[in-house]
């Protein structure tokens, strides 16, 4: 039988008034392999979300008017939270779609989340009312979405090779439809510049002032699948994330400005690129893959501003908050080697970044 420090010692003396804090949180009793899953979990010290979904997470999207932002996950379920600016969070919200939902987007003036997924539409959610309206619907699943505040329409691109454009003004929401060569993959809209990539590396790019007519038709640069792409902050460029552990800056109006990285490489492994996210502010972008971890790069200067910590698991997805202060990443299975290599036992987590300029800000290139 277990003995107590009174039955080892019993000459040793107590204080009958001693407080104790029965909320005290101390390391000293936590097992070492506690300690390592711990800090595994969150290598970088950023501030972990509650109540995280606990399957694949696959898109956060900030409000742009309010530290308010939404996850999506393949087990159907849409999350709102609002961040202070510490990073701190807390539940605001959540609803549910008829599939595994893939994508998701704000309407300009903050109010209300889109989403799309595999059950062929995509629901308005008003997250202060609670309530969902079914407000577009494709042959296929939606892998991307957007709101224009440009058009005042909601953009919707599916695995049906076709972009369509929606319009809840009307009696009839569908305003018009972009045929396509293959399935879409990413997209990404900045002001009047709208980029889709899809299946077997074609790249359209639109204006979106005149969205009938293709712009540019590029063949992607990079060797393997687009996997992501995000505009310039400015609407002059874009950057394209794929499989092969590499990112292509295309500058639209200067073609000789573009050029290629690597990145998320570890020796003589290679992985996908998950996610770009780009500083409204600064111009500066981050980077987030399927090896684990996130940095934050300079395209103007070519450098990297600064690398950090890998997770447990890849990183699905990430963004910049409205203002670039907070940076949101997701550690969830990404499924880029398939159900083979899925681990139930390993937690998903999302964590809040606190972007510093000495980290994000861009800088010359050392001489």
């Amino acid at each position: 039988h277990r003995q107590t420090d009174k039955q080892i010692n019993p000459h040793r003396k107590t204080n009958p008034h001693r407080k104790t804090n029965p909320h005290r949180r101390t390391n000293r009793h936590t097992p070492a392999f506690l300690l390592h899953i711990m800090s595994d979990l969150n290598p970088n010290k950023d501030r972990p979300v509650d109540g995280v979904q606990d399957d694949g997470i696959t898109s956060i999207s900030w409000s742009p008017k309010a530290n308010y932002f939404v996850a999506t996950s393949w087990n159907s379920q849409i999350r709102c939270w609002q961040a202070d600016m510490s990073g701190q969070s807390i539940g605001r919200g959540e609803t549910k779609q008829e599939g595994p939902v893939l994508c998701s987007a704000w309407k300009g003036d903050g109010t209300q989340v889109f989403t799309g997924g595999c059950d062929n539409k995509a629901l308005c959610w008003d997250v202060g009312s609670g309530t969902t309206v079914l407000c577009a619907q494709h042959a296929a699943p939606i892998r991307q979405i957007a709101y224009s505040d440009h058009l005042n329409c909601l953009i919707t691109a599916s695995w049906d090779k076709t972009v369509k454009f929606w319009d809840a003004r009307k009696s009839n929401p569908l305003v018009h439809s972009l045929q396509l060569s293959e399935r879409v993959y990413c997209m990404d809209i900045k002001n009047r510049l709208m980029v889709v990539g899809v299946a077997q590396k074609d790249l359209y790019v639109y204006d979106l002032q005149n969205p009938q007519r293709e712009l540019k038709h590029y063949t992607s640069p990079l060797k393997y699948q687009s996997r992501c792409v995000a505009c310039f902050p400015n609407a002059t460029g874009f950057a394209l994330g794929s499989v092969e552990g590499r990112v292509a800056i295309q500058d639209i109006n200067t073609p000789s400005k573009s050029f290629e990285f690597k990145c998320h490489r570890q020796g003589n492994n290679i992985f996908a690129v998950n996610s770009i996210s780009f500083h409204p502010g600064y111009g500066t972008l981050a980077t987030a893959g399927a090896d684990g971890s996130f940095h934050f790069w300079d395209k103007d200067s070519r450098q990297r501003l600064k690398g950090f910590q890998k997770m447990h698991t890849s990183i699905s997805c990430s963004s910049f908050n409205g203002d670039g202060s907070l940076y949101a990443y997701a550690a969830s299975y990404d499924w880029s080697k398939g159900h083979a290599f899925y681990q139930s036992m390993k937690q998903n987590v999302i964590c809040i970044h606190r972007a510093t300029d000495s980290e994000i800000r861009d800088r010359p290139r050392p001489r």
